[in-house]
């Protein structure tokens, strides 16, 4: 096993594993197990890569089979649903500290093939994102769909903290923060 941060070389890998689970191509048996809410293409995937270093994979065998995407505030802005979680964060808080685009970003989508779900990997990639990003950002803010058991499972198990739970688009969600000076697998 390869962790990397990503490169333009990657970007059929990672989006070879993103269709496999994103909740719009997703197979339906699949969906119990976990999705990714975010849509991309390769275009922005090739620019969360090229301007943010934001797409962190694990690499077995020359085949992507997880990913973590981290990047700022600024970055997402143009998906609505961080725009509205944008517009919320200096009514939070995390660390003492207000929430702002200078002292967090956005952590995820992040996703793991199912054949090696529960072998740390996840755990792995996510210290590794967070090496790099702790470099730029005090807190990781990210939101899980409260339909999406198995992502809120695994990372409340990885000590993420649910800071609020708020609605868009006819969803619920719950947002959570943890701190990048932390460090969960050993």
């Amino acid at each position: 096993m390869h962790y990397k941060i990503a490169d333009i070389n990657d970007i059929e890998g990672i989006f070879t594993l993103h269709s496999k689970y994103q909740i719009d191509t997703i197979l339906e048996e699949d969906k119990k197990d976990g999705f990714v809410t975010t849509a991309f293409n390769k275009e922005q995937l090739g620019e969360i890569i090229e301007h943010e270093q934001g797409i962190f994979v694990a690499i077995e065998e020359g085949e992507v089979i997880a990913y973590v995407m981290s990047a700022s505030w600024q970055y997402w802005s143009a998906w609505p649903i961080f725009a509205h979680m944008i517009e919320n964060l200096p009514n939070l808080s995390y660390l003492g500290q207000t929430l702002s685009i200078h002292n967090s970003y956005q952590y995820g989508p992040v996703c793991v093939d199912k054949r090696v779900r529960g072998s740390g990997v996840l755990e792995k990639l996510f210290d590794f994102a967070l090496e790099s990003m702790q470099k730029r950002y005090a807190i990781l803010v990210t939101f899980i769909n409260k339909i999406n058991s198995r992502s809120y499972a695994a990372h409340t198990r990885m000590g993420l903290e649910v800071i609020c739970e708020f609605s868009f688009n006819a969803n619920t969600y719950y947002e959570l923060a943890y701190d990048t000076s932390k460090r969960v697998s050993s």
